[in-house]
């Protein structure tokens, strides 16, 4: 219901976007916060967005990437709690923001509490080994971890992430397991598969493409409904043989609770703003994102049923759900 009333509230300000954007202008640098370490999923979109801004001139002010790791989302979205009604901190939001509330009971922040903005990017992913791995294709991994319960390795980011989620559900449905080692930062993952210290990892494009581009790695499958078209020949996780669903990563701005209407009228404008210029479209197709922009009315539908779809996932991969 909190929420409900957040967007409510949201989409009146914006109804009036001219008049109500023009209450409020930042004079001074923007905070922007991302869960994730250097080199992390958001980390690496924060930084893509603060370059569109510099180079399209979207802003009288500079952004700065502020890094808030801990707890899957859940220091970053306390940190915006403390910044109640600050009109100069944002925040970039991914999965993680609704899956780790939504399985931990003593979790004392949700979306719910939180002021929505925007959605940006549906994001795909890649199950990527080293490219002089012996496993070829996924059926080779999960053969060989069926075969050595529990000693094969995966890097990853927090519980609850997207690459922990698809490793619960491909266990479930096969009956396989492998250990699930966390790295704060999405370098940190990619070096230990580089370095040989883990056996493969499920990594987004925008974090691994310069490796892929280079050999460095082996795409065995695509977490996505389609093949991409960079990886033709390369199957999707269903089309693989597993019958678990394409989970998708969603990124986008929330801002602290409290958050006056003028200022979220000219974030929401913002954003739109920057979702329409040439350097963001690019970026989009480098990365192999879909533009997944939302706003208003459309935000609130998917502010609504994206948390049950998320429930219905984490069902589905065993995971008990607390809220």
């Amino acid at each position: 219901m909190r929420l409900l009333v957040n967007l409510l509230l949201l989409a009146a300000a914006v109804a009036a976007s001219p008049a109500a954007a023009q209450g409020f202008k930042p004079s001074r640098p923007i905070e922007f916060v991302v869960h994730t370490g250097p080199g992390g999923g958001n980390d690496v979109m924060a930084r893509a967005i603060v370059a569109v801004v510099e180079k399209e001139k979207l802003l009288p002010v500079r952004m700065q990437v502020v890094n808030k790791t801990g707890g899957g989302g859940l220091a970053a979205m306390a940190y915006l709690v403390e910044k109640k009604g600050e009109t100069h901190t944002i925040a970039l939001f991914a999965n993680t923001w609704f899956t780790v509330p939504a399985m931990r009971v003593e979790a004392g922040v949700t979306m719910n509490d939180l002021t929505p903005l925007v959605r940006l990017v549906v994001e795909p992913a890649m199950v990527a080994v080293k490219s002089d791995s012996p496993y070829r294709t996924l059926k080779d991994f999960i053969d060989a971890a069926l075969a050595s319960p529990g000693q094969l390795k995966q890097s990853g980011g927090s519980i609850g992430s997207r690459d922990w989620v698809m490793r619960q559900l491909l266990m479930k449905n096969t009956g396989a397991s492998w250990a699930f080692i966390s790295f704060p930062g999405g370098g940190e993952r990619i070096a230990a598969l580089l370095g040989g210290h883990v056996n493969m990892m499920i990594v987004e494009p925008q974090e691994a493409g310069e490796h892929i581009r280079g050999g460095n790695m082996r795409v065995l499958a695509q977490v996505a409904d389609r093949r991409l078209p960079p990886f033709p020949d390369v199957p999707t996780v269903r089309e693989a043989g597993f019958n678990v669903p394409a989970y998708a990563v969603i990124r986008g701005a929330v801002g602290p609770p409290g958050l006056p209407p003028d200022a979220a009228a000219f974030w929401v404008d913002f954003f739109a703003r920057m979702a329409q210029t040439p350097s963001w479209k690019k970026y989009l197709e480098d990365n192999l994102f879909e533009d997944g922009f939302l706003r208003d009315a459309g935000l609130a539908k998917f502010m609504v049923e994206f948390p049950e779809q998320i429930r219905g996932i984490l069902k589905e991969a065993g995971v008990k759900v607390a809220r």
